[in-house]
C-alpha cells in the first residue's frame, strides 16, 4: 500500500519535475560568467536545504539535555545518517566538509561574487530573521522567494510535509546535460570548475542515490497509512517544485540579460 501511495505521488508531481529537468536555463549557460550567475542564485537553495534537514533532525530525534528517546528508532537512524553525509561529507581531497561549505569553495574557485551570501549568513548568525537577512543581503529576488517558501514549509511544523518536500522537492533535479556542460566548460577553464564538478557528481551520487532511498523510507514512515498526510505531501511538494521553477526562471533571466545587451 505504501508503494502505491509513493507511485501516486510521483505521478502527480511528474509534470513539475519534468519542467525543472527540461528548463531552458541549462541550455542557456554557455560561459564561465553564466555559471557564476547560476551559482550566485543557487547557493541560497544549497544553504536552505540544510535547514529542511535540521528541522527533521530536531523533531525526529532528541537534541535536548537531558536526553530521552524520541520517536521511532528507524526514523532516527534514517535522518541521522542523512545529516552525517550532508553536514560532514568529504571533498575531493578527503577533508570533512558540509555540502554548503563545499559549494562555497566551488564559488570561490569559479570567481563568483560571494558578498550577498556572506552578508546573509553573517546577518543570520547575528540573530536576524531569515526574511530580514535576505533583505539586508539584497539576495536575488528569485532566490529570496525560494528560501521564504522553504521556511514556510519548515514553520508548518508538520514533519510528514517537511519530509515530503525534502524527499521529492529537492533531490535528483540536476539533469545529466548540466553535468556534461560543466565538464565541457572545465576544458576551457581547468582551474575554475573542478570543485563544482566534484560537488555535482557527489550530489548525484549521494543525494540522488543512497540518501534518496533513506529519505523515501523516512517519508513512508511519517505518512504511514494516513491519506490526509499523503495529500498534504503532494500539495506541498508541488508548491516546492513550482518555487524551484521560479528560481530557475530568475536565473534564466539573469543569464539572458547580458546576452540581450
Amino acid at each position: 500500500m505504501k508503494n502505491n501511495r509513493i507511485e501516486k505521488l510521483r505521478a502527480a508531481i511528474a509534470p513539475y519535475r519534468d519542467q525543472l529537468v527540461n528548463h531552458p536555463v541549462y541550455s542557456t549557460i554557455k560561459s564561465l560568467q553564466d555559471v557564476q550567475q547560476f551559482m550566485e542564485h543557487h547557493v541560497f537553495a544549497v544553504w536552505d536545504f540544510m535547514s529542511l534537514l535540521k528541522a527533521l533532525q530536531r523533531d525526529l530525534t532528541c537534541v535536548d539535555i537531558p536526553w530521552m528517546p524520541r520517536g521511532s528508532a528507524n526514523t532516527r537512524y534514517l535522518i541521522n545518517e542523512i545529516v552525517t553525509g550532508e553536514e560532514s561529507d568529504v571533498d575531493q581531497l578527503g577533508r570533512r566538509i558540509s555540502h554548503f561549505e563545499l559549494y562555497r569553495e566551488a564559488m570561490q574557485q569559479a570567481g563568483c561574487d560571494l558578498r550577498n551570501m556572506d552578508t546573509f549568513t553573517s546577518a543570520v548568525q547575528s540573530g536576524a530573521t531569515v526574511s530580514s537577512a535576505l533583505k539586508t543581503a539584497a539576495a536575488p529576488e528569485g532566490a529570496a522567494r525560494f528560501v521564504e517558501n522553504t521556511f514556510r514549509v519548515i514553520n508548518t511544523g508538520k514533519l510528514h510535509v517537511i519530509a515530503g518536500v525534502f524527499t521529492f522537492g529537492r533531490e535528483d533535479l540536476i539533469p545529466d546535460m548540466f553535468l556534461q556542460l560543466i565538464r565541457e566548460l572545465k576544458q576551457q577553464f581547468p582551474d575554475k570548475l573542478d570543485v563544482l564538478q566534484y560537488y555535482i557528481e557527489r550530489h548525484i551520487e549521494v543525494d540522488g542515490g543512497h540518501h534518496g532511498e533513506l529519505a523515501l523510507q523516512m517519508t513512508e514512515e511519517l505518512c504511514g497509512e494516513d491519506d490526509a498526510k499523503w495529500q498534504e505531501c503532494e500539495t506541498e511538494v508541488i508548491a516546492a517544485l513550482k518555487s524551484r521553477a521560479l528560481l530557475w526562471d530568475s536565473i534564466y533571466t539573469a543569464v539572458c540579460q547580458p546576452q540581450q545587451i
